[in-house]
């Protein structure tokens, strides 16, 4: 089997998975620390002089509708249409918008958004980078990423060996092991997670913004220290990638 297909055969299952869990996916995904960010996303759209938002992976919609009460005009994509008959059924307003697409092809024009965000739809995806670069392309002001931290997840033994992996580039390798070649866990509440951080995404980010700001928004208070570096100490990030004038 090609690796193409075999991608395309993993992302059936991630969409089957969601349009039986559709009813519950709020309740499953509560994700407090995208709560925190998009507190912090709208003081920086509000910053930016930003008006419009586009939101990718945007599940039943909590973004879309968050960002629309704060006084922007938000616009969510999704490509799994019983998430978006599920925010319709519950959140009904006549402003809120969707399209149907997929994060690696958005159909928009570049620059066609202030702001681009996500909320952890990144480590569903097999090549989450393919997204990112999407999203910069079609933003104008600032790209968010609401996201989780492998380096920031496990005991601290752990976090310190995917570190010394990665920065020896043996990560990919020992990921294909662990996953027996699937490169990717399947859980009952969150489907399919592949192993990423923000942190993989900072250098297409750093490129495209003239300055980027980290926001540690779920930390592991089991670790200790809280002063220690978010790389190791937040499981959850949200990566800010802004532009000072357009």
């Amino acid at each position: 089997m090609s690796t193409q297909k075999a991608a395309g055969s993993d992302q059936s299952l991630q969409w089957a998975y969601y349009a039986r869990t559709a009813g519950s996916f709020e309740q499953w995904h509560d994700g407090q620390e995208h709560h925190v960010a998009l507190r912090y996303i709208a003081c920086l759209l509000r910053m930016l002089d930003a008006v419009t938002v586009l939101d990718v992976g945007a599940g039943t919609g909590r973004g879309v509708r968050y960002l629309e009460s704060a006084g922007f005009q938000a616009c969510g994509v999704e490509p799994v249409s019983e998430l978006v008959r599920e925010g319709a059924r519950h959140y009904t307003s006549p402003a809120m918008s969707f399209v149907r697409a997929q994060g690696e092809l958005l159909p928009f024009a570049d620059g066609s958004f202030d702001a681009v965000s996500e909320f952890g739809m990144l480590h569903h995806v097999p090549e989450p980078n393919v997204v990112v670069k999407e999203m910069l392309r079609v933003a104008r002001k600032a790209v968010f990423l609401s996201d989780s931290n492998r380096f920031g997840q496990g005991p601290m033994v752990a976090r310190r060996a995917k570190l010394l992996l990665h920065k020896a580039r043996l990560w990919g390798l020992a990921n294909f092991v662990k996953t027996a070649g699937k490169q990717y866990v399947a859980t009952e509440r969150d489907g399919l997670i592949y192993s990423y951080s923000v942190f993989d995404s900072i250098p297409l980010v750093a490129d495209w913004a003239d300055r980027i700001v980290l926001v540690p928004t779920r930390q592991d208070e089991s670790i200790g220290q809280k002063w220690r570096p978010p790389l190791i100490s937040a499981n959850h990030l949200l990566l800010c990638g802004l532009r000072d004038a357009i």
